[in-house]
Order: C-alpha cells, then structure tokens, then sequence
C-alpha cells in the first residue's frame, strides 16, 4: 500500500476502535469519533483500498471492518514512539519489585505486575547463566549432619540446596571453607566450577577434604539446575475472558503456554526492533500460538532472556509494547545493580 498519511489514520482508528470496542467498523463511526476531515464516501474509499491491500476484512457479511494480522503488523511498524508509564503506573511497579528478596520472589513479582498492567498473560524466561558469573557461596549449620549451600549469582539468583554429610561439622569450619571457595570462585563463570575446584585442591587443608568434596558437588547441581530454561506465567485466566477473539479454541494455546517448548523457542528467536522490543502477529508464530500475538523485550546481562506478554491479536498494541518494555529496563536495573 502506498503509504499515504490519511489511509494510515483510517487504519489507526479502525484498529483503535475495534481494539476498545471488539465490534466491527464502519466509515460513518469513523468520520464521527475521528478527526478525519473528510467525508463518509472518502473514509470509505480508503477503507476500500485498504481492503484490497489486505490490511482490513469484513466477517461475515458486517457492513463494517475489522484489522487483519498484515493490517495490525503495518500499524505496530508505523508506531513511531512508545511511551513512557504513568507515574501512577511506575509507583506500583516499584513497590512490587523493590519488595521482591531473592530470583524466585523477582520473578513472580515481574509477571504479576506485567500481568496486571496489560491484562494478558504475562511470560518470563528466566535469565540464562552464560552471561552470568558467581558473586558469593555460603555455607550454612543447620543440624549436625545438614548444611545448606547457597549460590549466588551477578543476575541476582540464588539458588540453595541441603547437603546431608556423615561427620557433623561445625560453623568455624564452614566459613573457613566459604572464604577459600571464594578465593577461587568470585567472578568466576558457574561452568567454570570444575576447574576451580581442582585448582583449589591443594590449598584445602586435609582434614576438610571430603567436605569441601560434598560442598563443590552441591554447588555443580545448583549451577547445572539453574541452567535449564524455565518460564514462569501469571494471568493465564485472561485469555478465557475473551474466546471470543480466537477464531479456533483457546484450548491449544492454554496447551502450548503449559508445555513452554513451543513458547521458548519462539521467545528465543524472537529479534528485537528499534524500540528494544519485539512483536510477533498471529501467524507470524508457531503452531497453536498462530491465533495469538506476543509482544517480548530482553533484558538483564545481554539482554538474552526474555519477558513479554500472549493475547489475542485484537491487543492494544501501543500500551502493551509501554509496558513490556518498561518493566524489562526496571527488571535489568534491579539484576545489574
């Protein structure tokens, strides 16, 4: 289509007002709610070439129009600007997560808010250890044959995992221990543990061999799990709000966000644009996601995991990519401060 300013304005307004409305649109409404500046029959002829570009359908036998996936991706691609939150908006925001502790609580906390504030479902991946390196170990009494071990990384995670030993240990000990990991281990790559500990293995006095043996196998399991993809959802109820804007059954998407394979790869080959953002429209994505749009952004250390929000295609576009993107910049701030 050629990209005249006055089709474009038709295009915006019908997808604004079906958006709001879910009903469909007609040149009369048009010239009525707009500031057009033209005629019925001129809103109408641009409707009609929009039409033959394939940017808006009629359902059914509708006098009206409603956007078509090509008509939402040329209106997403012409969105100049994305503006900023509220104030209101960025107030509830930090309270969430300036009250969230550790990577779990974040986490849950980010796609609660993320959920809240566009009314989809919000989805994270949680960020990958490539990028990230160890800030801290801690060693942990916690009865005379039970430690805890604790893993903390530069992205903010951290992991535990209880280690049950034959000998009972005392606290001295294991602090004595936790200074020489670190000796080794700060700012080193969770891969790297391995060889940390055997370059460690000399300096490791005799007497604590078989502990500090207990404690680096506790601390490969927790890099190891850490390493596997996880996607955490919030507000999956919001898509049964409105079946109605899926032309199939919503069951093969609740299906898809339930097993995460397919969303994983989807959120991993997803390539940000100019606003630090990325948005796929109904069939631009896989398989049972096809009915759906997904509006994502990266974030934290090289931005290679992702957050973003699954609806239907009838989205309001402009304050979803506002809200998307606002909460990945808050969510880097937090895990790289």
């Amino acid at each position: 289509m050629t990209d005249q300013p006055r089709r474009m304005k038709v295009l915006q307004a019908i997808v604004e007002d079906y958006v709001a409305s879910r009903e469909p649109v007609g040149s009369k409404a048009l010239v009525e709610r707009h500031n057009l500046g033209v005629s019925s029959a001129t809103v109408r002829n641009d409707m009609s070439d929009l039409e033959d570009d394939g940017l808006i359908a009629a359902p059914h036998t509708s006098s009206g129009r409603i956007p078509t996936d090509k008509g939402y991706r040329y209106f997403v691609d012409r969105i100049s600007e994305v503006r900023p939150l509220s104030t209101a908006e960025r107030r509830a925001v930090q309270t969430l997560l300036d009250n969230s502790d550790d990577m779990d609580d974040i986490m849950g906390s980010t796609v609660q808010v993320l959920s809240q504030l566009t009314r989809q479902v919000a989805v994270i991946q949680y960020p990958q250890l490539d990028s990230s390196v160890i800030r801290r170990v801690e060693f942990v009494v916690l009865s005379e044959h039970r430690l805890l071990v604790v893993l903390i990384l530069s992205t903010g995670r951290v992991d535990q995992r209880v280690v049950h030993i034959n000998e009972p240990v005392k606290q001295p000990s294991l602090d004595v221990l936790a200074q020489l990991f670190m000796q080794y281990l700060d700012n080193v790559s969770p891969y790297s543990l391995q060889q940390a500990f055997a370059e460690m293995q000399s300096v490791i006095p005799h007497e604590y061999q078989a502990l500090a043996k207990s404690l680096s196998d506790a601390l490969h399991l927790l890099a190891d799990a850490g390493h596997q993809d996880r996607i955490l959802l919030a507000g999956t109820a919001n898509l049964a709000r409105s079946p109605q804007d899926f032309s199939h059954s919503i069951g093969p998407i609740l299906e898809a966000l339930e097993e995460q394979v397919v969303l994983l790869k989807l959120l991993t080959e997803m390539e940000q644009d100019a606003h630090g953002l990325s948005v796929r429209i109904g069939d631009e994505n896989f398989g049972s996601l096809g009915d759906a749009s997904v509006v994502a952004a990266g974030y934290g250390p090289g931005a290679a995991a992702k957050i973003g929000v699954v609806g239907p295609t009838r989205m309001d576009y402009p304050s979803t990519m506002s809200a998307v993107r606002a909460i990945a910049r808050y969510l880097s701030r937090i895990l790289t401060s």
